[in-house]
């Protein structure tokens, strides 16, 4: 199940890009677009609209890292913002046998902390904040998280059957 999809802001002069083409990866960045349009607190936001170029540190080669947020707030502070699960900030635990799952773990682990550097440069040389905003930091924002994400690795709760007329 795909946790993909279009989101409509309420408030289109507050979004920076295009706001027909504003689409989110996970129902916790759908649920963070709402905080962002419903927020007085912040005069703007974009999502991907910030593209931070970026090596490697994994294959050598140039990529390009599309964050997940820009949010401009009244202040003027600018903060870009990832949302990932606290499980994918952290580096993963050694593992004596090196199976395709620790392999793929080790992967996504240092290409996000290869993103991240850039991202942390890329804002502070335009006096910005960059900020990796997970389960816990999205809680004490306010903002709902709802289960069945994509971070919940595709696991369903198990249906309760009704074994009454069963039995």
């Amino acid at each position: 199940m795909s946790y993909r999809g279009k989101w409509k802001p309420k408030n289109l002069k507050k979004y920076e890009g295009d706001h027909t083409k504003i689409v989110y990866r996970s129902l916790w960045e759908r649920q963070a677009f709402r905080w962002c349009d419903d927020n007085s607190d912040i005069m703007s936001w974009g999502s991907e609209t910030v593209i931070v170029p970026y090596v490697s540190k994994i294959d050598g080669k140039r990529h390009r890292y599309f964050v997940d947020l820009k949010i401009t707030f009244n202040s003027g502070k600018t903060v870009l913002v990832e949302i990932k699960p606290k499980k994918q900030t952290v580096e993963p635990k050694k593992s004596k046998r090196k199976t395709k799952k620790y392999i793929k773990e080790v992967y996504t682990y240092g290409t996000n902390l290869s993103k991240w550097e850039h991202a942390k440069q890329f804002a502070e040389n335009r006096g910005w904040v960059f900020e990796i905003w997970t389960e816990e930091k999205l809680q004490s924002l306010g903002i709902k998280i709802l289960k069945m994400d994509k971070y919940s690795y595709g696991r369903k709760k198990p249906k309760k059957h009704n074994t009454a007329n069963v039995l």
